[in-house]
């Protein structure tokens, strides 16, 4: 690898630091390409992305973002994993190191705050920004479908009530023309 190639992966790098909603740093030892590319097939349908990276061009990389405190993680044969989600990153690596001892969450950070690994797992259990925007939907919904349903629960009483009448005059006129 060149000069110049080295300087894009840096700067590439860079970037995604600098954008990412957290970092998770991990080692990958053992793991075949098959498995690589199935652990990048779930990072992306959570909106993550999962990249080996080179230790030196990854510290260099991340000097001036707000995940410089993870730089020591960078040992061995690393990989990361970032979103800018800061939750969808943490829960398809940990999800993903169950199913696959191979893979190991050595532990990374959210924005300046750097987790280890009992960290990540603890964010994993969080639920996602797009769970907790439903949530919050669904709170903000229910009390307009609940007043609603107060508000419509007198003239639903009051039709009941005249159709029922309306039905006993009926049943009289029937029995009255009988006689």
């Amino acid at each position: 690898m060149n000069r110049t190639e080295k300087q894009d992966i840096v700067t590439d790098l860079n970037a995604a630091f600098a954008s990412a909603g957290s970092v998770i740093v991990t080692q990958y030892r053992g793991i075949d390409v098959s498995e690589m590319d199935d652990l990048r097939g779930v990072m992306r349908e959570v909106g993550a992305r999962f990249r080996v990276t080179k230790n030196s061009l990854a510290k260099r990389a991340i000097e001036g973002t707000p995940y410089s405190g993870i730089s020591d993680l960078f040992t061995g044969p690393t990989a990361i994993a970032y979103s800018d989600d800061p939750v969808a990153a943490a829960k398809a690596t940990v999800a993903y190191a169950k199913k696959n001892d191979k893979l190991i969450v050595v532990g990374g950070a959210i924005g300046e705050t750097v987790l280890d690994e009992a960290g990540v797992k603890t964010i994993a259990v969080l639920p996602s920004l797009d769970e907790l925007r439903a949530k919050l939907i669904a709170l903000l919904n229910t009390p307009a479908t609940q007043l609603a349903a107060v508000v419509q629960a007198p003239a639903a009483q009051l039709a009941r009530v005249l159709a029922a009448q309306g039905s006993k005059e009926a049943e009289s006129a029937v029995v009255a023309d009988a006689d």
